[in-house]
């Protein structure tokens, strides 16, 4: 069985309100609907999403199916905190990665807690799937924990600094490895028209 994370597009970003409540930007529906026909999803699974709002959006635009709501797939738990450019959250997030029991913003889920909690959420969804291959669509440092613990490895930092939004990774479940590394399907998208 395949499992497919779907890394949410891109969202409404407003430095007043948590990032787990910001909807996809609109103008981020063209990248979705290319992920959407670039052929890297199943025609038939099982789909899921976190709660958050750019993540349920996402996975909507990505097919008709029913898409079932996970609370345990969020991203980490942050608190409304903003960052004033790209590089100081990506060091926070390495020192979150070097530190991950610890909460190293107040406020901030230990990554370790994040980790057990999607990995969890996963491994039922995956369980129950007897076998038929499952979209999950959510989050960057969500998924990339996700990947380290499926394929027995340390988490990839440099494949969570490249991710796009929206984003694709597959993992062989059984076989534990990357079938679909990140960003691979951006070489067969074509483009959509709205």
């Amino acid at each position: 069985m395949i499992l497919h994370l779907v890394r949410h597009g891109k969202p409404v970003i407003d430095q007043a309100r948590p990032a787990d409540t910001w909807p996809l930007a609109p103008e981020a529906a063209a990248d979705v609907l290319r992920l959407r026909d670039a052929g890297v999803l199943p025609t038939r699974g099982r789909w899921f999403s976190s709660r958050e709002p750019k993540a349920l959006d996402t996975a909507r635009l990505l097919t008709a199916e029913h898409v079932e709501v996970v609370d345990d797939l969020g991203e980490q738990r942050r608190t409304a905190r903003w960052f004033d450019g790209a590089v100081e959250f990506r060091a926070v997030v390495h020192r979150a990665h070097a530190r991950p029991d610890a909460e190293v913003v107040p406020g901030w889920e230990p990554l370790t807690r994040t980790r057990r909690r999607v990995t969890a959420a996963a491994d039922t969804i995956c369980f129950e799937a007897n076998g038929v291959d499952v979209v999950m669509a959510g989050h960057g440092t969500a998924w990339t924990l996700l990947v380290a613990e499926l394929t027995d490895a340390e988490p990839d930092l440099h494949a969570w600094a490249a991710m796009t939004m929206p984003d694709h990774c597959a993992v062989e479940v059984v076989a534990r490895r990357i079938t679909s590394p990140w960003g691979i399907w951006r070489n067969s998208a074509q483009p959509t028209s709205l």
